[in-house]
């Protein structure tokens, strides 16, 4: 698989990362429901042996239980195919009520670093993320200076070999850049959550500052799975069910007319909808890598396809009249609010 640079790291990546989120577990609010450890270590390993050379995570995700998974996965494969771990902080939580809650602290981002550490069993994080610059979006956001500095110390200690934030607008990124070399943004990027084009994308392809996609698939829906049926089926701790606009009428209907836009252009290409719709991401230039989900091995080739893909310009046309207007949602309402 060819690879990319990521700004000015000194590591290239793939085109396609594998995402954690969705192999947290239950028992946390932001989860997808039960998932069998096995069968995520299953799937983690056979997207490496496919060259998918990162692996992005977050400390919150299962409140550490996804950075352990990653943890085993790096004791298993071989030192030749070790992934890139790319893990994000800022979001912290309350062992005893499990309550979800934000910090820029730098005292609590350096207890984050060390916890990270720990449960991924590396001695260096690979690209450690500010995760959010305030949670919920739109809050206080005077500590990105400060978390930053902490972030930077534990880079000169050789606890991270490179930083990157993750959420943030350009006014907060240019903020970040100002303290210590930030060399990607994280933003949430689909065909159905489009705000990254109107300056994000242009500000870092013009400072090369690299830009790893994520919630490309939108949590799953532009899969080519996802149907109204399944929707109803999901289990009710899986947050998507309940709290996520996309998955709800009125945009469910107008959601999966563009799915099956992506499955047309799929089946002419011996692709599935889903590789088709990391593509489009990928179009952009500015677009290092984009982050995508898998809960079981079977799903991996689905994905993969969309490295090498490239969209014709008659194909982006047909796209685009089932590009909605309205932006989609990355998180549930009630975080996002």
């Amino acid at each position: 698989m060819q690879q990319n640079k990521l700004g000015n790291a000194d590591f290239t990546i793939s085109p396609v990362g594998l995402g954690t989120w969705a192999i947290a577990g239950a028992g946390w609010e932001f989860g997808w429901g039960a998932q069998d450890d096995a069968e995520s270590l299953a799937a983690l390993e056979y997207a490496v042996e496919r060259g998918v050379n990162w692996i992005d995570t977050a400390a919150v995700y299962g409140l550490g239980h996804a950075e352990e998974i990653v943890g085993q996965l790096l004791r298993r494969v071989p030192a030749s195919r070790r992934p890139l771990v790319f893990t994000k902080g800022s979001l912290v939580w309350d062992p005893a009520t499990r309550q979800i809650s934000h910090s820029l602290a730098p005292d609590s981002l350096a207890r984050e670093i060390d916890e990270s550490l720990r449960r991924l069993r590396t001695e260096t994080i690979d690209l450690y993320q500010i995760h959010w610059p305030a949670f919920p979006a739109g809050g206080p956001d005077d500590g990105i200076e400060a978390a930053l500095a902490a972030v930077d110390k534990a880079r000169k200690q050789g606890k991270v070999r490179a930083i990157g934030v993750s959420n943030f607008d350009v006014a907060q990124l240019k903020r970040a850049q100002a303290v210590t070399d930030i060399v990607s943004l994280q933003p949430p990027y689909s065909a159905l959550m489009r705000e990254a084009e109107s300056d994000i994308l242009p500000f870092c392809e013009q400072t090369n500052t690299g830009i790893i996609a994520y919630s490309t698939l939108q949590s799953g829906l532009l899969s080519g799975a996802m149907t109204r049926e399944r929707i109803a089926s999901l289990p009710d701790d899986d947050w998507r069910k309940f709290r996520s606009p996309d998955f709800k009428e009125p945009r469910l209907t107008r959601n999966l007319a563009l799915v099956e836009t992506f499955r047309r252009i799929g089946e002419r290409h011996g692709l599935s909808p889903a590789a088709v719709a990391i593509a489009w991401v990928l179009r952009q230039p500015a677009v290092s890598g984009a982050i995508v989900g898998a809960r079981r091995p079977a799903q991996i080739d689905g994905l993969l396809g969309a490295a090498e893909f490239r969209l014709s310009e008659d194909e982006l046309a047909e796209i685009v009249p089932f590009l909605p207007e309205g932006m989609g949602t990355n998180v549930p309402e009630a975080a996002a609010s």
